[in-house]
């Protein structure tokens, strides 16, 4: 391994346009943020190092053993997150890059390309709010004061932010790409010109200094790898990458399966969790859980997320079964869909890999979410999967041991149906326990506003929610109106004060617990603001029926408070309604079917993925 000679940015970036200057498949995607990239930005301008860089001299003769990917230039969080493939002519060598992708990355879209981030507040699953940014530095002076440190006034800004700052005299925004551009210094001077600057000392001196840092200061300095035994290359890759904070350990491990696949394992895995996340009302599994999911499936006997574990031969194994793997995860989606999940309610992802390990155990198909032959074996699942969503630690700590656990007995005991109670015995004896007790059904009904846990139990309690939409939590009872200041300063009907400190300090400790909370859609959570339930619901739902049937829905007694002088008395009455529909959802099905051997002759082949006409 020798020192190259340091280069200039620009010729690196010329370097990834012409792709001589590529990324190897063990290399993971791209993940800077964009306050990441004006960190890089304003170093450079400062002439402070940004690290040396790793590559890998790739002769003719290896190109054609080893997959590669272009630099990312238009980043896009929505539609646009991975890394082209490329062919690589095999009449020319290449250098590919081990260590420094996400600064590399983050000069090439600054300087030629376009980072689309989500707006704030901007719907997650809609294109539009992701609008496409360019990097600019700002004219006008060096950046005010900032708690990261930065000298330097980089921004990315989308074209109607630089037209409704135009009369700021603050801002002079410069796009940063035309710098790069601007190769010779004519260009640099004719630039100038272009902005109205080349009198300004101030705003010449910034882009000066910049296009120095691009085109004239050698500042990327590269160790080079030159031996072509891919086994020592990807040795040096876990070596150096394994020790960041910022590469995720699944990242590193899908990047070596990247390389030990046949086919191209990246676009397998990410294209099946593109899948997985648009079914039902969306979901947001990570590459990690499907990952977790092959080492489950394909049986192999350590799952934990090890070096050892990726090894050619499990890979293999896992590529072999890529097929079937997928149609099992497919299918156990589709029924955390109709079992009323969500991303939104889903508290641990982890929940799907024993269910697609009894899918893939039995080899069900689509047709088991609606088979009535199955219906008892969905109802035994269902009841599984929300209790142990709901139960505090179950998917924490001890996963990986609990998944061996679980996958042991639907191996053993899950030919026919699935072995709720073998399944939860052993789970009890690793201290996770789904039993229905009085402490688990008081957890669930303290739990309060703002807490992470609190939305996904009201979307599992109320299943007419649809999460897709943007819904909010929302207290029954206005918060405003049981506020210390408003309570302190209640009268009643005799002008005395309506609450002591003590009942003032219970309708504070009540407000944000469950009982005095519901979902609603934001736009109806907004209108709503202040008005008391009684009043709003007679404004929103002018009919008895309508009234009727919103109540009905939300586990809401008859008559809603119109006052916090009764506020106890509903929030008493709610408990107890939703202390019911808890036990209700909580408690295990009854009868544990065992005896659907009786139909299996004739419902193997209704509920195989071969035979399924969905």
């Amino acid at each position: 391994m020798g020192h190259k000679e340091p280069m200039t940015i620009a010729s690196a970036l010329r370097q990834i346009q012409d792709r001589t200057l590529i990324l190897p498949a063990i290399q993971r995607e791209y993940v800077w943020k964009p306050s990441q990239v004006i960190r890089v930005f304003d170093s450079v301008m400062r002439g402070y190092p940004v690290g040396s860089f790793l590559s890998w001299k790739v002769l003719p003769e290896t190109i054609s053993e080893f997959k590669f990917y272009g630099f990312m230039r238009d980043y896009n969080a929505f539609d646009n997150r991975h890394n082209p493939v490329v062919d690589i002519p095999t009449d020319r060598e290449v250098v590919a890059i081990l260590d420094g992708q996400q600064r590399l990355t983050s000069l090439n879209i600054g300087l030629r390309g376009t980072y689309a981030y989500k707006n704030h507040g901007g719907w997650a699953n809609k294109s539009w709010s992701y609008p496409e940014r360019q990097l600019y530095l700002n004219l006008a002076g060096e950046a005010p004061e900032n708690e990261l440190g930065l000298k330097y006034h980089f921004q990315f800004l989308t074209g109607k932010d630089v037209d409704a700052s135009r009369d700021d005299d603050s801002k002079i925004w410069l796009p940063v790409p035309e710098v790069f551009e601007a190769s010779e210094m004519s260009s640099l001077i004719q630039l100038l010109a272009k902005y109205g600057v080349g009198n300004d000392p101030v705003a010449s001196g910034l882009v000066s200094k910049l296009w120095d840092a691009i085109h004239k200061t050698a500042s990327l300095h590269f160790y080079e790898e030159t031996e072509q035994d891919i086994e020592r290359v990807l040795d040096i890759f876990v070596r150096v990458n394994s020790g960041g904070t910022v590469l995720s350990y699944s990242d590193l491990l899908l990047s070596i399966a990247t390389a030990q696949w046949d086919g191209d394992a990246r676009a397998a895995v990410h294209g099946l969790v593109d899948e997985l996340n648009q079914t039902g009302n969306g979901f947001s599994f990570s590459r990690d859980t499907v990952l977790k999911s092959g080492l489950v499936i394909a049986d192999v006997g350590d799952i934990g997320f090890k070096v050892k574990n990726f090894t050619s031969a499990n890979m293999a194994k896992l590529e072999a079964g890529w097929d079937s793997l997928s149609t099992s995860l497919q299918v156990a989606v589709g029924l955390l869909s109709d079992f009323g999940l969500s991303g939104g309610s889903l508290t641990a992802d982890s929940v799907l890999i024993p269910v697609a390990y009894y899918v893939h155990h039995r080899g069900l198909g689509h047709a088991y979410r609606e088979s009535p032959k199955t219906r008892e074996d969905r109802e035994a699942l269902r009841s599984w999967v929300l209790r142990s969503l709901i139960v505090r630690g179950i998917w924490g700590s001890g996963l990986d041991t609990l998944l061996r656990d679980l996958r042991e007995i639907i191996r053993f005991e899950g030919d026919e149906a699935f072995p709720v109670a073998a399944i939860e015995r052993a789970m009890a004896r690793r201290g996770k326990s789904l039993a229905v007790t009085d402490a688990l059904v008081d957890d669930v009904l303290s739990l309060e506003y703002g807490r992470p846990r609190t939305f996904a139990v009201l979307a599992a309690l109320f299943p007419h929610v649809d999460t897709r939409n943007q819904f909010h939590v929302d207290h029954i009872f206005p918060s405003a109106l049981l506020d210390p200041k408003t309570l302190n300063r209640q009268v009643n009907e005799d002008g005395e004060l309506a609450f002591s400190p003590s009942q003032v300090d219970e309708l504070i400790e009540l407000k944000d617990q469950l009982p005095n909370l519901e979902l609603l859609p934001g736009l109806e959570n907004i209108g709503k603001l202040a008005a008391t339930p009684a009043a709003w619901l007679s404004d929103k739902y002018p009919s008895p029926e309508e009234r009727a049937s919103f109540l009905d829905r939300n586990a809401l007694p008859s008559t809603l408070p119109s006052s916090a002088e009764e506020f106890i008395a509903f929030f008493d009455k709610r408990r107890s309604n939703l202390e019911a529909r808890i036990v209700k959802m909580l408690t295990p099905t009854t009868h544990i079917p065992g005896g659907a051997s009786e139909a299996s002759s004739d419902l193997d082949e209704e509920l195989v993925e071969g035979d399924d006409t969905d």
